[in-house]
């Protein structure tokens, strides 16, 4: 029996082969059933599986079925520890010999050391940023200090949008699609046909790297043409310009196709010759070192049950209009505009994932592990690893604390500062009763109205909790907001 090595969806770079054995690649149908999935991520999965076969030749075996299960039962398998619980599980029960996990900074061993003895309560990201970045020697000066003298330069990082549609820089990179590409849509045509599956959003065309070499090509544009800009407003948002400054590294990264060792070494590059400042370097250099990272790790050791938490006793649905991306059935532009840029090309950036789309859930009372599924289907990058503590701990605030101190909520006033959503929306963020008032402005008063009991308990929450105090007209806010049907 010849050994293979297993590549799972997001294994699919070189840093996951060592050349020694042949290779196992699997497309499973039954991984687009699990929960609605956007199609341009299946997509992308499988021309980035069908690219990575048509690299390795001969030493790959491309199989297709139902489950990972049918084609795994077996074989003589080694494996890299899969990216989730339920693939773990997986090559365990068949046998696989599983080496250690890869594609991050630092490893799952790495952090079991750092986090013994903490309780979940001293689990702050910032402290474990500042431990990577001086175990790494990552903007760090000979004596030990933090280059520039600070370990995060996000005060600087808060620029409001410009006034102007877009940013005045060039179009990101875009692969060109192949042979491999048309015939995947092709697969994807005759599965909806038949009824296989069901995708949500729009295919094409492939805006995301599906090869090792196209994530270097991004990364190398990235950091050439748009990493200088990135900083000042990685937090702002423009409704014409999805893509901002950021670098859309996520995705290849996710994939398995990007070393983020490569991407971090890439920016500290530019910093040493000057072709990018130093407040961009560092915010982009903490979103994979810290961040990152981070999300990986409380993914393991938070544990497989970490999704079902609900610390706030959040029990409604995710609206149909959001599981269609329906931005049609939308009133307020900065959801609309959100959703429609996510069916269209299946990513949003972090602030329109968690002040617009997460602000809202987590105000509106929605399920934390329903919200999570969400995400991860509707996402190109929402892997099940990734989403679970970004939703259900940072978006949420389900897990009571652990991934953030406070809850994210904040009413419209924040989104009329840090995008031009507001402008012509037929919900004013400075209203928060009657026809026009913004479900942000008056759904943040109402959220808090209704936790005030447990989050009083938290001290970062006392100034807005005071503010309860001084609206005269808040049980108007609480009785319109429990019967609103328009947002």
């Amino acid at each position: 029996m010849v050994r293979q090595r297993i590549l799972f969806g997001e294994q699919l770079g070189p840093l996951f082969d060592d050349g020694e054995e042949q290779v196992l690649l699997v497309e499973s149908l039954a991984a687009f059933r699990k929960r609605p999935t956007h199609r341009a991520k299946a997509h992308l999965y499988l021309s980035a599986i069908r690219h990575r076969a048509a690299e390795l030749g001969d030493r790959a075996e491309l199989v297709r079925a139902d489950t990972f299960r049918e084609v795994l039962t077996g074989r003589d398998l080694v494996a890299v520890d899969p990216p989730s619980y339920a693939a773990r599980r997986l090559v365990r029960s068949v046998g696989a010999e599983v080496l250690p996990s890869r594609g991050f900074v630092t490893g799952e061993q790495d952090f079991a050391s750092w986090v013994a003895g903490r309780s979940d309560r001293g689990l702050v990201m910032d402290t474990f940023y500042r431990w990577v970045r001086e175990r790494e020697d990552i903007l760090m000066t000979a004596a030990g200090k933090p280059v520039g003298g600070r370990f995060s330069y996000d005060a600087d990082n808060r620029q409001p949008p410009p006034k102007s549609a877009r940013l005045d820089l060039p179009e990101p990179w875009w692969p060109e699609e192949d042979e491999i590409d048309a015939t995947v849509r092709a697969d994807l045509d005759a599965w909806e046909r038949d009824g296989t599956v069901h995708f949500i959003g729009d295919d094409g065309p492939r805006r995301f790297a599906a090869t090792h070499q196209e994530a270097g090509r991004a990364l190398e544009h990235f950091v050439r043409h748009r990493l200088p800009a990135f900083g000042p407003v990685e937090d702002a948002t423009l409704s014409a310009d999805w893509t901002m400054a950021h670098s859309l590294l996520s995705v290849p990264m996710n994939l398995g196709l990007l070393d983020p060792r490569d991407a971090v070494r890439a920016a500290l590059a530019a910093s040493a010759d000057g072709s990018a400042p130093l407040n961009s370097v560092e915010g982009f250099v903490r979103q994979i070192i810290g961040w990152r990272d981070w999300m990986w790790h409380l993914y393991w050791h938070l544990g497989e049950r970490y999704v079902h938490r609900n610390a706030l006793d959040a029990r409604r649905r995710v609206p149909d209009a959001f599981w269609e991306l329906d931005a049609g059935a939308i009133e307020a532009n900065c959801l609309s505009s959100v959703v429609a840029g996510v069916r269209e090309h299946g990513w949003a950036h972090h602030i329109q994932r968690l002040m617009v789309l997460g602000n809202f859930a987590l105000e509106h009372g929605w399920s934390p592990a329903e919200t999570s599924e969400w995400f991860t289907g509707a996402f190109v990058d929402g892997t099940p690893w990734v989403m679970p503590t970004n939703v259900v701990g940072m978006s949420l605030h389900a897990d009571g604390g652990v991934v953030a101190t406070k809850p994210y909520a904040s009413g419209g006033a924040y989104i009329d500062r840090m995008t031009d959503y507001c402008g012509g929306c037929r919900f004013d963020p400075k209203v928060r009763v009657g026809e026009n008032a913004c479900p942000f402005t008056a759904g943040y008063w109402a959220f808090l109205a209704e936790h005030r009991e447990t989050l009083s308990a938290n001290p970062r929450m006392a100034q807005p909790l005071a503010g309860l105090n001084r609206l005269r007209d808040l049980d108007a806010v609480i009785e319109q907001e429990a019967h609103r049907t328009r947002w």
